[in-house]
Formats: C-alpha cells, structure tokens, sequence
C-alpha cells in the first residue's frame, strides 16, 4: 500500500527561490503542494518586501495551477501584527490538515531557526528543498531551467542601483560585485519570476517605473 504524500503550502515570495523550491518539491515528490501562502501589503496591494503588484501574485498562482492564500498585514507592519496573523492563518491550515510548510532559504541560520521556532508552535514542520546549495551553482541551475525572473527590488548599499530591472539571467550574475550572494540571500536583491518549469505558461510583462523608497531601490514589472 502506497503511503499517501504529506501536504503541504509553500511560503510564495513571487520570487526566484520560492519558485524553483515548488520545482524542486514537484520533482522530488517529498510533498504534495497544495497551495501557496504569501504576506500582502494591505496599503498599497503588493507583496510585502518585493513590491510585486497583486495582479501579477495572482498570474503566478494561476500558471503555478496552486490556491492562493493571502495574508494582507499593513504598513508598516509590527512584528506582533505580523506573527499574529500569520499564526491564524497557520492554525487554518493545520485544521485543513496541512502540518508542512515549505521554504525557498539557502543558508540563514538565524531565519531558519525562527521559522522553525514558529510552526512548531502551531504543531507544523518546515521543509526546506535548496538549504545548504552552493548559491552560485544554484543560480545557474535556476537559470538553466528556463527560470525567468526580473529585479524587482536591490539593495543599494550592496548592489548597484542599475540593476533593478534587469533580468536575472548569467549577465547579472556577472554584473554583481564580488561580495554579493549570486542568489541575493543576504538581502542584495528580490525577484519576480514570470516563467519557468514550475508554470504551465509564462506571464507576459512590461518593465515599468524605477523608484527608490526607504532606502531601496524598486522597479514595477507590470502584467500585460
């Protein structure tokens, strides 16, 4: 008799490495996914962090053929408002009998071990497919399997300011400087992916507005 896969949501950022962890999940079949869980920001309608539009959020869950779970929080949002509703919709999932939530996180200890801390509250367990990949093979992997993926948002004081926008393909990898993580994990950069093997049809964008907000520099990727 065949024992029937955990579920699990995965935590959707609307970036590179959420994207290819539902990829890496799919192929491996450690769980079957059942949805995605991602923070919206109530305000101004975008992912919290990246700077997404909720149009394309919503584009993404229908290539990736999953559910959306949406968690909207304001901003700015405090850390108690933030693990307050997260916790709910943590609760909500565990009563739908999903005790696995899977991350996109390559080597941060620190945020490891907090998210880890916080669903063990809840009764649930983490999963985390690309933890512990080197970062430079890993983005080669990426896009080597057809992932596409935009800048959506840099840090300036790691990267320059130029390459929000930019598509992350092996040109921006070499464009980045020497210290910088070529997936972005210590916060150099955030995508958007708007293809790869992980949907069933790339989603048509247009590069839009670059402007810099509180010390970030973010580029608007627009649904056509």
């Amino acid at each position: 008799m065949t024992t029937p896969k955990p579920k699990a949501i995965l935590s959707w950022s609307s970036g590179k490495d959420a994207a290819f962890a539902l990829h890496e999940m799919r192929r491996t079949g450690a769980a079957e996914i059942v949805g995605l869980l991602t923070t919206v920001n109530e305000t101004h309608e975008r992912v919290a962090m990246h700077g997404v539009r909720e149009r394309l959020l919503d584009l993404q869950a229908e290539a990736a053929g999953l559910p959306l779970i949406k968690v909207p929080i304001p901003f700015p949002c405090p850390n108690e408002i933030y693990e307050e509703r997260m916790a709910a919709a943590t609760a909500r999932m565990k009563a739908d009998g999903i005790a696995h939530v899977v991350f996109g996180d390559l080597f941060l200890e620190d945020i490891r071990a907090y998210r880890e801390a916080r669903l063990k509250a809840a009764g649930m367990t983490g999963l985390f497919p690309l933890w512990g990949r080197k970062t430079d093979e890993l983005a080669r992997d990426m896009i080597d399997s057809g992932l596409v993926a935009h800048l959506a948002c840099v840090d300036p004081k790691q990267v320059p300011a130029e390459l929000s926008g930019r598509r992350f393909d092996r040109d921006l990898l070499a464009a980045l400087p020497e210290k910088a993580d070529p997936c972005g994990e210590n916060g150099e950069f955030h995508t958007v992916v708007t293809a790869g093997p992980m949907f069933a049809r790339a989603i048509d964008v247009e590069i839009g507005e670059t402007v810099t907000r509180d010390g970030f520099v973010y580029t608007d990727v627009i649904p056509v």
